[in-house]
């Protein structure tokens, strides 16, 4: 007979989907990266591939003698997460779509029937870096610049949901500049720059930039200044101490976090200028949140089974 005790964490990226699978020790059992599905408004094709990768952790959980207890999903975009519900993803062509009960409804065809955490993806790296350590005081934001560009507010030491509407900076228009009438993160994002520097990927852009190319430093040097514009105003009026530099651009280190840092502190002048730091977790941050909402969701599920059991049947007297 198995042990109990692994889950899986599922982070839908706007590009690629990121699954982790960890032991109730922390352990680290297996690791998939696959393509999200594109042209998928009802999110039906997300959640076979969900269900694909249940049953792949399953198989992978029994060979290291421990049984996939649950698994935690979480995606882009405008998030309901009591709901279950994407309310509104923009790179995923998503509105008011039931995510929660379509992907549940897939694993339970594949005879993967196990409970069902979700969540936003930000937020979820947002609670995966807090609990790293180091950020349980004071307001810290968790930027991941990836394909979109999104950020969530940890307040001493808890994340901000704003009704699921909390962060969404990449959705603001630019009002004046040689960028006006665009959201912010058509130019501030990973994908923008790959877009912007006529490359498939951010890494590559950064390569060309490394190399001296002109196109590819206009994108890079557009979506530092862009970014910083919105890092000042989300540190202005939330005070916070750090900023927490996630996702696919990030991963160029100094590249990016050396001239952010400049173009902040010429932006905050007799403001307090937060610490720029990368992301511990790198892009792996929201699949590991992924797998702490799964884990909470299980530590309800065993409080509420025990206090039914404390409870016990109500006496009837004759």
């Amino acid at each position: 007979m198995t042990a109990r005790g692994a889950v899986l964490g599922v982070d839908v990226g706007g590009t690629g989907t990121k699954a982790r699978l960890t032991a109730d020790d922390g352990r680290l059992l297996g690791e998939q990266r696959v393509p999200t599905p594109r042209d998928d408004p009802a999110a039906e094709a997300l959640a076979v591939v969900v269900a694909e990768l249940a049953v792949h952790a399953r198989w992978v959980a029994r060979q290291h003698g421990v049984a996939l207890d649950a698994v935690g999903l979480v995606v882009p975009g405008v998030v309901d997460e009591a709901a279950g519900r994407s309310v509104l993803s923009v790179n995923l062509g998503w509105q008011d779509v039931p995510i929660h009960s379509r992907v549940a409804a897939a694993l339970r065809a594949t005879g993967t029937d196990v409970p069902l955490a979700f969540g936003h993806d930000v937020r979820a790296g947002a609670l995966a870096e807090a609990q790293a350590g180091g950020l349980d005081h004071g307001t810290v934001a968790f930027v991941p610049v990836g394909t979109g560009l999104a950020s969530a507010l940890v307040v001493d030491g808890r994340v901000v949901s704003g009704d699921g509407w909390a962060g969404e900076i990449g959705q603001v228009r630019i009002a004046h500049g040689p960028h006006a009438g665009l959201r912010v993160e058509e130019v501030a994002s990973a994908g923008a720059v790959a877009r912007r520097s006529g490359v498939p990927t951010a890494h590559a852009a950064m390569l060309r930039v490394l190399d001296g190319d002109l196109v590819a430093r206009r994108a890079w040097d557009d979506c530092v200044d862009v970014l910083a514009d919105a890092l000042a105003w989300l540190t202005a009026a939330a005070g916070c101490h750090t900023l927490v530099v996630g996702g696919g651009l990030a991963q160029s280190g100094p590249l990016l976090l050396d001239p952010l840092t400049a173009a902040l502190s010429d932006r905050l002048v007799g403001v307090r200028v937060p610490a720029l730091v990368g992301a511990r977790h790198g892009d792996a941050a929201g699949a590991i949140g992924a797998g702490l909402l799964a884990r909470e969701l299980l530590g309800r599920d065993l409080r509420a089974r025990h206090q039914r059991v404390d409870d016990g049947p109500t006496a009837v007297s004759a």
